[in-house]
C-alpha cells in the first residue's frame, strides 16, 4: 500500500501511476544497470525514434545514470550497454552522489553557510562599487 501511495502523490520516487501505465502497455525491457535503475524502450517520440527510459532504483536522481546507458538513453548510440562488452579506463571514477543542498556540499571559504573569511582579493581584479 506504501508503495502504491508513492507512486500516487510523488514523482520523484521510482515512478507515476502514469509511467507504470505506460510501461506496462508499450515497454520492453532492455536491462538494469549496477545501481539497480531498469532501462525500457517502446513507442515512438515526436521525431519517430524508439522511446527510451529509465524507471530509478528509489529517489529519482539523474546522476545514478552511468556513461553507457545515458548515451543509449539519448540516443547517442543504438547499442544497449547490456548487448556490448565494455569495462571502464582505468582514469574513470566511481559514481559519487550530487551532494548539493546535504551538509556534505561543497563550500568555499567565504560562503554564506560557513564561519570563514572571505579570502582577501588578490591581483589585477577590483571589485565594482555603486557610483565609484
Amino acid at each position: 500500500m506504501k508503495k502504491f501511495l508513492l507512486q500516487f502523490f510523488t514523482w520523484w520516487n521510482g515512478q507515476t501511476l502514469g509511467t507504470r501505465f505506460h510501461t506496462w502497455r508499450k515497454g520492453t525491457r532492455v536491462g538494469e544497470d549496477e545501481f539497480g535503475n531498469v532501462y525500457y524502450e517502446g513507442g515512438k517520440d515526436s521525431e519517430g525514434r524508439t522511446r527510451r527510459w529509465v524507471i530509478y532504483q528509489g529517489i529519482s536522481d539523474a546522476s545514478l545514470v552511468p556513461p553507457g546507458w545515458h548515451g543509449w538513453l539519448h540516443h547517442r548510440v543504438d547499442v544497449a550497454p547490456v548487448n556490448e562488452n565494455y569495462t571502464p579506463r582505468e582514469w574513470q571514477k566511481q559514481h559519487l552522489p550530487n551532494l548539493t543542498g546535504s551538509p556534505a556540499a561543497y563550500r568555499p571559504k567565504g560562503s554564506a553557510v560557513t564561519n570563514e573569511d572571505r579570502p582577501r582579493v588578490t591581483g589585477d581584479y577590483d571589485a565594482w562599487t555603486p557610483g565609484g
